[in-house]
């Protein structure tokens, strides 16, 4: 039997830290699967966890990527809705850079029919951050103004193809004309160039302001954020790319009866309130008719092999994509 190939880290720092190489040949234990793993999205926690910034939570996986698809190859004791031979795809905790993974049954998601499995690895990360903050925390609604921070990444392209089947205005910084074209082209309807232009003066051009806002940037935006929001409007942080530690001025948001919320998905519980398993069981039962039915589309901006693991994170760090980066691990 071939040996279990996965991308191990020696040390940390650059790309170039990552190797495909041998691994341990993991099996599911009770109410877990085993996926032989087609592709493996790409997501800024990796990069960071590479670093050596953002370690897996306790017990998960030290391989990175935190979604995969594939094929069930082997079901754990209590396993009953799925079947050895789905096509699935996955949300996890870490392990997603691999030839096999294990993952709770309750993180799965199914494979639309025509859906090929290298862009299915681009959607349970997006899915499950977008659906969890801009609908079960926020509660976006139609006719709401969100602005999405960050439109042309991964979660922005997703959120906004979201944000619009429910009936909102869409509101995108990006950094080029080219992207916010682009962002235009998937629903966007307010189209910011963050070198050039101010996002509290665009959202607020209506004199209403954001109602919800979902943020990547963190601290360097937090004062702009909770002055962009609308009355009663909700700010939500995803991301720190722009530092940790801002000033919250509390009359400004007292005034607007706002509300800031910081989340993020990788920490949460496996089961229970807010868990993955809450959040998957939401995606599947709201979200995935749409992707079904085309109305919400993974973007994929490259497909790599496994073994360019390193350029992926590259082309990841450059800020030059639109949309996800897959790794292809291998045909199925």
């Amino acid at each position: 039997m071939e040996p279990v190939r996965a991308i191990e880290l020696n040390g940390f720092g650059g790309p170039e830290v990552m190797t495909w190489a041998e691994a341990v040949d993991p099996a599911p234990g009770h109410g877990e699967v085993l996926i032989e793993v087609a592709a493996a999205g790409v997501n800024r926690a990796d990069l960071m966890q590479r670093q050596g910034f953002y370690p897996p939570p306790p017990g998960a996986s030290e391989v990175l990527g935190l979604e995969c698809s594939g094929v069930i190859a082997e079901l754990g004791d209590g396993v009953h809705d799925w079947q050895v031979g789905d096509r699935v795809c996955a949300l996890l905790s870490g392990g997603g850079y691999a030839e096999k993974v294990v993952v709770p049954a309750t993180q799965l998601l199914p494979v639309p029919d025509g859906l090929d499995l290298g862009a299915a690895a681009g959607l349970p990360e997006v899915a499950a951050t977008v659906w969890s903050n801009l609908v079960m925390t926020a509660g976006l609604q139609a006719g709401q103004l969100v602005l999405i921070h960050g439109g042309g990444s991964g979660i922005g392209t997703h959120a906004i193809q979201v944000a619009r089947s429910l009936g909102a205005r869409v509101a995108v910084t990006a950094g080029s004309a080219d992207k916010l074209q682009r962002c235009k082209e998937l629903g966007a309807s307010v189209l910011i160039n963050y070198r050039d232009d101010d996002f509290v003066a665009a959202v607020r051009a209506d004199g209403a302001g954001a109602d919800v806002i979902l943020d990547n940037m963190g601290a360097a935006y937090l004062a702009r954020n909770v002055e962009a929001l609308a009355n009663f409007g909700h700010l939500v942080v995803i991301g720190m790319q722009g530092g940790v530690g801002g000033e919250l001025n509390i009359g400004a948001l007292l005034r607007k009866w706002g509300t800031v919320h910081a989340t993020n998905v990788r920490n949460r519980p496996a089961t229970g309130h807010g868990s993955k398993a809450e959040i998957i069981a939401e995606v599947r039962r709201q979200l995935w008719p749409l992707v079904a039915d085309g109305t919400v589309a993974p973007v994929i901006h490259a497909e790599l092999p496994i073994s360019e693991a390193g350029e992926a994170h590259r082309l990841l760090e450059s800020g030059d994509a639109f949309g996800k980066v897959v790794l292809r691990v291998q045909e199925l």
